[in-house]
């Protein structure tokens, strides 16, 4: 069920940590039967080390520059699902690779989602720094504005992982037929 749209360029998941673009990604890859790249993966691996490694080392300036790269890298290649870290859209130079390259599609979570999400694990650098959950709100407050120049918007809820890839790829098709961007809010 490949879409014509996703046969031109990448589908490029962005939203705050917690929010599914790896889970939602991969499933969404699947369907659309395309290649899943998770741009942290393909960082670690390029740094050869994990990301709260890389941040405590080099630092969070350091890890952003080889984020570009590898994003950079990644858009150069075939279409495919490629989940960006949650910050990776802020910058700029990212964010004109992605229009250029790709389509894309802003994970919209609400704070008590990501802060449940975001609980199950603690490999989360930005997070280590205080109270995870005024960290995800500052960084809702911060990041919001940016990631809704997303192409297509699909609220990310507690559910089925499989009912926000039926919207994106909704969204995906509806882009195809009108070539403008979407609001998918499917809570």
């Amino acid at each position: 069920m490949m879409t014509v749209v996703s046969r031109e360029k990448s589908i490029v998941m962005i939203g705050l940590m917690g929010a599914g673009k790896s889970a939602i990604g991969r499933r969404l890859a699947q369907r659309l039967e395309l290649p899943f790249h998770d741009a942290d993966s393909e960082v670690e691996r390029a740094a050869g080390c994990s990301i709260s490694e890389f941040f405590a080392l080099r630092g969070e300036s350091e890890f952003r520059a080889g984020e570009r790269r590898v994003i950079a890298r990644l858009l150069n290649a075939p279409p495919q699902v490629l989940a960006t870290g949650g910050g990776a859209f802020i910058d700029p130079e990212t964010r004109v690779r992605v229009r250029k390259k790709g389509i894309s599609v802003w994970l919209k979570a609400s704070l008590d989602v990501l802060v449940t999400r975001v609980r199950r694990r603690n490999h989360r650098p930005l997070l280590r720094e205080g109270d995870p959950r005024e960290i995800l709100g500052r960084l809702m407050a911060e990041r919001y504005p940016i990631y809704a120049e997303a192409d297509i918007t699909v609220e990310s809820v507690d559910g089925p992982h499989d009912d926000v890839v039926d919207s994106i790829v909704s969204a995906l098709e509806a882009l195809r037929d009108n070539g403008s961007r979407q609001q998918a809010d499917w809570a």
